[in-house]
């Protein structure tokens, strides 16, 4: 269909709306989450929601799920005003979500999950597991994708567990899909398989809604883009007509000049290195060298199963080292555990903070004290008051945004949490500081924070070793960038070697980079 203009010309006409939300109001106990909310998807676009973290991104999509219910507004569905009181309901409407968390069994088949709870079922009524081979195996085809329904999910790599959600909810007929965060645990060439799924399912006119953090995610699969902030939608515009400046800005609610470029800074690397690691081996690592300069930060680039959180890992104890040797400040350290490490000065920020960084049933005030329990006792009695000063005083430094030490890490922002991990090594003073991805799944405002803490531990004669997917990070902070493949280092660019992230994508294919600096 086009619609004519005055001259003749024929420009398509907009597609009509698969899904229209219309003055969406919440609130939970009195607070209101969301205010007067419009938010529209075309059929075949794909829409992306952005926002900092607590905005009111996840409780609008658990609206049009089912999941909550709103105190104001219409909830419009194919043209037809709904309620969705349920995610049935929803599933029923068309309507399925895609959540960051995998919600696949992993002892199943592909198959099987595809078909949980509705197998096909033979003429007695048994299950008919071949005839969900074969409807599972017609989805990936018509999806583009090589999966073999008959794997067991536990067997297949983490974009393929994404690529079965996809498959999971297209088999429900799905018409709308709302990805949240769908490329945060997928390497480069997972993501451009992902990319090249959205583009048939827009061919197809099936309407995405694409939650994420990732701002050249947005502009490169993103047809349009609305912004949320404080329970309300700021901005809304195709994304052909906005700057990545324009959506930062409307996120934060400030401008953010030059955030996240690199701010140069002097590194003297004719001394003894703050960590040297000589040709380290355990399971995953095949004899890595590296070192780590006082006031240096380090980045480390390599596609996921690289050995980059392998590194860490070793580094922090909790993988047994088997040959080579780690020197920190001259001496010879054995980190036999993370406690060992610890002693020696090591601080470990985990790349999966909910599980591996936080104790989330606590509060911020026991997260935060959990390093220096023995500091804060005496006599087998935890010293209150003095645990409570330290807390309010780290608190404060990070701009951890909390009703007060004792609310529940749980129920803080993801960037905030993300800030309580970070904040409770500072007291320990450690010399290195390992991060493994420190700002995934945080908004832009929280990660420009983080990187500005980066800087400044650096500036303090620390040494930090960096490891992060996201390239316009990394060459965000890090003075020097190691590249790694099958578990060891193959190549190493000082920051001014490398002019933008291409230069750092075609490195970690074995390509040549210019040197820039000459």
């Amino acid at each position: 269909m086009t619609v004519q203009t005055t001259d003749h010309v024929s420009i398509p006409s907009p597609s009509p709306l698969a899904v229209e939300l219309r003055g969406i109001n919440k609130a939970f106990n009195g607070v209101r989450v969301l205010e007067g909310v419009d938010f529209s998807l075309r059929a075949g676009e794909v829409h992306a929601l952005m926002g900092g973290n607590g905005a009111g991104k996840s409780t609008l999509m658990k609206i049009l799920q089912g999941v909550y219910q709103p105190d104001a507004g219409e909830v419009i569905v194919s043209g037809q005003a709904v309620h969705l009181g349920s995610p049935s309901q929803a599933e029923a409407h068309g309507v399925a979500m895609i959540f960051q968390e995998f919600s696949l069994i992993p002892t199943l088949t592909a198959a099987q999950n595809i078909f949980l709870n509705r197998e096909p079922r033979g003429a007695l009524g048994s299950i008919n597991d071949r005839e969900a081979v074969r409807r599972a195996r017609v989805i990936f085809d018509d999806m583009g994708v090589q999966i073999d329904p008959t794997k067991t999910v536990s067997d297949l790599s983490t974009g393929e567990w994404q690529l079965t959600e996809i498959a999971k909810a297209l088999s429900k007929d799905a018409r709308v899909l709302i990805m949240d965060e769908p490329t945060a645990a997928l390497s480069a060439t997972e993501v451009a398989t992902l990319f090249r799924l959205v583009d048939g399912l827009k061919a197809r006119g099936i309407a995405i809604v694409y939650i994420t953090h990732r701002m050249d995610e947005v502009f490169e699969v993103g047809d349009r883009v609305t912004v949320m902030r404080d329970g309300k939608a700021v901005l809304s515009g195709e994304t052909r007509s906005l700057k990545i400046e324009d959506v930062i800005e409307h996120i934060v609610g400030r401008r953010m000049e030059g955030a996240l470029e690199y701010v140069g800074r002097t590194v003297n690397r004719g001394g003894a290195p703050l960590l040297d690691v000589q040709n380290i081996q355990a399971e995953g690592l095949s004899g890595v060298t590296l070192q780590v300069y006082p006031g240096e930060v380090v980045g480390l680039a390599g596609l996921m199963g690289s050995g980059r959180t392998e590194l860490a890992e070793a580094l922090f104890g909790v993988r047994r080292v088997t040959g080579g040797q780690i020197t920190l400040d001259g001496r010879p350290v054995v980190n036999r555990s993370p406690e060992a490490a610890i002693r020696h000065g090591f601080a470990l920020v985990p790349e999966d903070r909910r599980v591996q960084g936080l104790v989330l049933d606590h509060t911020v005030y026991e997260n935060l004290l959990l390093p220096q329990l023995g500091r804060f006792q005496g006599g087998g009695v935890m010293r209150d008051g003095p645990g409570r000063d330290y807390a309010r005083e780290l608190i404060e430094q990070l701009r951890i945004k909390t009703d007060g030490p004792d609310k529940q890490a749980r129920l803080l922002s993801g960037g905030n949490q993300q800030k309580i991990v970070l904040a409770k090594w500072l007291g320990n003073d450690p010399r290195l500081l390992i991060l493994d991805e420190p700002t995934a799944g945080v908004d832009i405002g929280s990660k420009a924070e983080i990187i500005g803490l980066i800087r400044s531990l650096a500036d303090a004669g620390k040494g930090v070793l960096l490891i992060s997917s996201e390239f316009q990070e990394l060459l965000a902070v890090s003075d020097r960038v190691l590249l790694m493949q099958g578990g060891r280092i193959t190549g190493e660019l000082l920051r001014e070697q490398i002019a933008q992230e291409e230069d750092l994508h075609h490195a970690l294919q074995g390509g040549a980079v210019h040197d820039h600096s000459a």
